[in-house]
């Protein structure tokens, strides 16, 4: 029997994707446990170098947890080894609980388009051999405590001229054969995975029919509510073989049920999980309180920029890749959410030398109101922001930047 099709309004649907991603209601707990709690509901952090405030991935934990989740970090993830990086929507930070279902992408890497990568490796098995043996010493070392010994050298355009070492670091990575076993100062420490994964991990992959199962279930649980090509772009892209199928018989078993948004084209059939629909029903009966957060621009909530506009009427684009004199908003922003809606974003800066957070805009969306409730909201947010960065003080920049009725409360 083909199940109802459930119509959710615009609002419900936002709000159930906020909860998910836990942006609301009252925070995870602080600690270890609250860690476990956002990796196991969002299943990866993006891993990003910038750090114009924080990392990327301890943004994304401040804005569910609040400093002390991110403090519990480490712990979490390289004393526990509960946590591991791997690939996941980009390098990423994921579940040691999940490790089957990497293992399958791992024993498929290189795929589409990799000869050029295997012939490499292949030529190059002193270079491989001698990174492992290394490594099976038992100490996790950095890129540089290995001996350039490639025979023939990785062809590239620039950036990667005399960097065969780790090249091949990557592809093991990339293959699973070598890990992360730990970082210092930001420097990566390799090992094997052996040293690098609780003892109590299954080691087997699933099969592959199996991890896109599992692969779907995580990011229909991660997102709230999604159509399949929402499902494709999170968690595992380019892994979803045969996605209509999974949906299929993930809907006759229960596991997922159709819904519908409300003033959605007929033809657009979204999926919620069947774990979230107990969340759902009670957003319907009006039981949901939102929060404001400042997102990190590589959060889970937003990463899928074509779903933030369908959702949320957001248009989000990461402007550290474009020129400077062609940027609307800035290098760095972080977007404002509000309740259930995205309303505005700020550019923020930390000044490490003068111990400041500098607010180089802060912009509201042309249909949000800058009321006092509002600002009183996100400087809230600021401040704390400022504290877990390591500053002692907010400073707003020049009176373009910011809302007409608040320059006069945030310039003095």
């Amino acid at each position: 029997m083909t199940p109802s099709v459930v119509a959710v309004s615009q609002a419900q649907a936002r709000r159930l994707a906020i909860s998910r991603q836990l942006l609301s209601g009252a925070r995870p707990p602080a600690g270890a446990e609250g860690v476990r709690a956002v990796c196991r509901s969002l299943r990866f952090l993006q891993l990003d170098p910038i750090s114009v405030v924080a990392r990327s991935h301890e943004l994304v934990l401040w804005s569910r947890l609040g400093a002390q989740g991110v403090a519990a970090f480490d712990e979490v993830c390289w004393r526990d080894r509960w946590l591991f990086e791997y690939w996941a929507h980009a390098a990423a930070i994921v579940l040691s609980e999940d490790y089957p279902q990497h293992r399958v992408v791992m024993d498929a890497y290189p795929q589409r388009g990799g000869e050029k990568i295997d012939a490499w490796i292949a030529a190059n098995d002193r270079l491989r051999r001698h990174v492992l043996d290394h490594l099976g010493e038992g100490e996790p070392l950095p890129t540089d405590a290995f001996e350039d010994c490639a025979v023939v050298d990785w062809p590239s355009s620039g950036w990667t001229n005399g960097r065969n070492v780790e090249r091949m670091l990557g592809f093991l990575w990339r293959q699973g054969k070598v890990m992360i076993a730990a970082r210092a100062g930001g420097r990566r420490l390799w090992g094997l995975p052996d040293a690098c994964l609780p003892p109590d991990v299954v080691r087997e992959p699933l099969a592959p029919r199996a991890m896109v199962t599992a692969a779907v279930e995580h990011s229909l649980r991660a997102r709230g509510l999604a159509r399949a090509l929402d499902v494709k772009q999170y968690f595992l892209p380019d892994q979803y073989v045969d996605l209509p199928g999974v949906l299929d018989e993930l809907t006759k078993q229960g596991r997922i049920q159709p819904v519908r948004i409300e003033g959605a084209p007929a033809s657009e059939t979204w999926y919620v999980h069947a774990d979230s629909l107990s969340r759902l029903e009670a957003i319907r009966v009006g039981d949901w309180e939102g929060r404001t957060a400042l997102l990190s621009p590589f959060d889970n909530m937003i990463n899928d920029r074509r779903l933030t506009g369908r959702l949320w009427s957001f248009d989000f684009r990461n402007e550290m890749y474009v020129p400077k004199a062609q940027r609307k908003f800035g290098y760095y922003v972080l977007p404002v959410l509000h309740g259930d809606q995205l309303v505005g974003r700020v550019a923020p800066r930390i000044d490490r030398r003068r111990r400041v957070l500098a607010i180089e805009g802060l912009w509201l969306e042309p249909e949000v109101k800058p009321t006092a409730a509002l600002r009183r909201a996100i400087t809230a947010e600021l401040t704390d922001l400022a504290a877990f960065a390591g500053a002692d003080a907010v400073e707003f920049g020049d009176r373009d930047t910011v809302p007409d009725r608040w320059r006069s409360t945030l310039l003095g």
